[in-house]
């Protein structure tokens, strides 16, 4: 009875080594060996080893302390709703010599891997001051003291050679003056430039030079203009046209004698196709009739 009881064991120990073995191997194989891989660091080539200015790792560091990543992410997933709003899919190699990971992970916001280049600094200075002056419904809060806190140029330079980032005197020099609202709006302006969007949905300009609005006079599809104005246009040109933010230069909607010098068809591809560094384009997420909709309703602001 004890030979067949120490037989049992002999063999549920060999079973439990050859098991751990198998299981170490295969790790070993399938996550370690390709670690060490070239091909599991992808870097792009124009992402350098000093990947920010010393402005936008000031603007990085005021990013993480003020908690921006508890509500937004920076990370456009392989997913054909983040791709038609967000724009390409993210990279690895965008990554490569972050320190840590900004990618997060909630989106009480929206994702701003691809906000750079969207609006201009002006714009996003204003938001960040008082959001609540662009959309009155966000649940966004101020942060009017970034635009009073100076940076310190002795911290940045610490911090940056803490990381191995190498920057000249002159560089850090360049900084004094300049507060935390101008670093992390630096910072945000670099997001996604880094990768060429191939997802971009543009219209034609010459192929709507010389169309014409059809729904001027209708005004159910003018209703639906202003429904879709409030809730993609307000944030900049306000419910009145006139633009939102004090002091930010955005184009007035209710100027009657400008207006009819702009065509139709330069309304809807401004619209679709944005201005690059002020406006983002519509194209990606509204169809025609959206932005049709949308320009007969912008057409009765100048009214």
């Amino acid at each position: 009875m004890s030979e067949n009881n120490n037989s049992i064991y002999n063999k549920a120990l060999v079973f439990t080594v050859v098991a751990l073995v198998v299981v170490l191997v295969g790790t070993i194989v399938t996550v370690f060996i390709p670690m060490m891989t070239t091909a599991m660091h992808p870097k792009l080539e124009n992402v350098t080893e000093n990947p920010y200015t010393p402005l936008q790792l000031a603007g990085r560091d005021v990013y993480q302390k003020e908690g921006c990543i508890n509500c937004h992410s920076q990370t456009v997933r392989p997913l054909k709703a983040d791709v038609l709003r967000y724009g390409e899919i993210s990279q690895p190699g965008e990554s490569a010599y972050e320190r840590p990971f900004l990618w997060g992970s909630k989106r009480t916001g929206p994702d701003l891997a691809r906000v750079g280049g969207l609006y201009s600094d002006e714009w996003q200075k204003a938001h960040l001051i008082n959001p609540q002056h662009f959309f009155p419904k966000s649940n966004m809060p101020k942060y009017p003291w970034l635009a009073e806190k100076q940076l310190d140029p002795v911290e940045i330079e610490k911090h940056a050679k803490a990381l191995g980032l190498k920057y000249t005197q002159e560089d850090i020099d360049a900084l004094k003056g300049l507060t935390e609202l101008d670093a992390i709006v630096a910072y945000m302006q670099q997001l996604g430039t880094y990768v060429e969007n191939t997802h971009a949905v543009l219209a034609d300009e010459a192929a709507f030079e010389n169309v014409t609005n059809p729904y001027l006079d209708n005004q159910e599809k003018i209703d639906r203009g202003q429904e879709i104005y409030d809730l993609l246009c307000i944030g900049c040109h306000a419910a009145n046209g006139k633009g939102s933010a004090e002091g930010y230069d955005v184009t007035n909607l209710t100027f009657a004698e400008a207006l009819p010098d702009y065509t139709d068809g330069m309304m809807f591809t401004t619209i679709a196709n944005g201005i690059e560094g002020a406006m983002p384009g519509h194209l990606r997420f509204m169809t025609k009739d959206d932005i049709w909709s949308v320009s007969a309703y912008v057409r009765t602001l100048a009214k």
